[in-house]
């Protein structure tokens, strides 16, 4: 009976198996990308202490640490075991992001995770299978977007280190990129990931803004700096977002029976129309190099196409339903406002 018992086990594992193959495959590629790094970290105290690393990257590193300390002091993040180590890149990147849209809607391919719910993109530590999932989807007539990530947060489970990459930033950005991930590590609404983000980014930009105060006083350079960053990156942000509104009526136009050529002429004019018309709030910051796209011949251009404005609907969509919610309901105490988010939406 046992051994019946036990044939009929394996059965469902290797029937499960071969129906996940993907999924299973998948999982360990990204389990043994996470571990070699988890393998060949450091400790921040010997980093420090070997005369090998330069002092201003040493003192990037201290600079982290005190941004994480005034994440969770201050601002009421929870406490966490990252960025307590040290890996380094070597200049190499070591995760890509390949994200995918329909071609005649604003609607985000989603991917389907056990524990942490459902994702609008799929992360790769081999970028060889992150080509090759794009070649797929591009197959599938999706629009595609492949992309290196300066960062992730394993969400609590795992101790995040500090990447050699974090140390090429300024001090605000470095403060964005820290906060960011600690919210990420703080709440995270499974199923929810535009949500997830653009709280993120929210908090990450906030509390940059804070800690920028409070290391060098808001007449500093730095603060001003980071400050007129941030509101180019807004302006130009609500133009994208704006963009993605005039998009989504254009392709609410077409019926099943237009001709696709005639549908893509619409959709990649009016995409060129959202681009050269950025002229208007880019400088050196800007994601596109307007000029050089109009000197480029109609056939040449290289325009973003739908997964583009889909990130931004991911990241950037929610900015003033927080900033308003923040202000207004709770007079710009943070703490009170992460203590109502953290009853109002459990984190797993």
């Amino acid at each position: 009976m046992l051994k019946k018992l036990g044939l009929i086990v394996v059965g469902i594992l290797i029937g499960f198996a071969v129906w996940q193959h993907e999924l299973i495959s998948y999982g360990w590629m990204q389990a043994r990308g996470q571990l070699r790094i988890l393998w060949n970290t450091k400790p921040i105290s010997d980093v420090l202490a070997d005369t090998a690393y330069p002092d201003s990257l040493k003192r990037k590193i201290k600079l982290i640490q005190e941004i994480k300390r005034f994440a969770i002091d201050s601002l009421g993040l929870d406490k966490s075991g990252s960025y307590e180590s040290f890996y380094d890149q070597k200049g190499k990147p070591i995760l890509w992001v390949v994200t995918a849209a329909q071609p005649y809607q604003l609607v985000a391919k989603q991917w389907h995770f056990p524990i942490i719910g459902t994702f609008s993109y799929k992360g790769f530590f081999e970028k060889d299978r992150a080509d090759s999932t794009l070649s797929a989807l591009k197959r599938e007539g999706l629009d595609t977007r492949i992309g290196e990530v300066s960062a992730w947060s394993t969400l609590g489970f795992l101790n995040d280190p500090i990447l050699s990459s974090f140390l090429d930033r300024d001090e605000g950005s470095l403060a964005e990129l820290i906060i960011h991930e600690l919210t990420h590590g703080t709440l995270f609404i499974k199923n929810n990931l535009e949500y997830n983000e653009n709280l993120a980014d929210f908090v990450g930009e906030y509390g940059a803004l804070r800690f920028l105060a409070y290391k060098s006083g808001k007449a500093s350079e730095t603060y001003k700096n980071y400050l007129a960053t941030k509101a180019f990156y807004e302006h130009y942000d609500n133009h994208i977002l704006r963009g993605t509104r005039t998009l989504d009526s254009l392709y609410r136009t077409f019926k099943h029976t237009m001709p696709t050529v005639v549908k893509d002429s619409l959709k990649w004019q009016t995409i060129r129309q959202i681009v050269i018309s950025s002229d208007t709030v880019s400088d050196q910051r800007s994601t596109f190099r307007v000029r050089s796209i109009k000197k480029r011949p109609p056939g040449k251009l290289n325009l973003p196409n739908n997964a583009y404005f889909i990130g931004y609907l991911t990241y950037r969509n929610k900015q003033n339903q927080f900033r308003q919610e923040f202000e207004n309901r709770f007079g710009g105490n943070f703490k009170r406002y992460l203590t109502y988010l953290k009853q109002t939406y459990p984190s797993f």
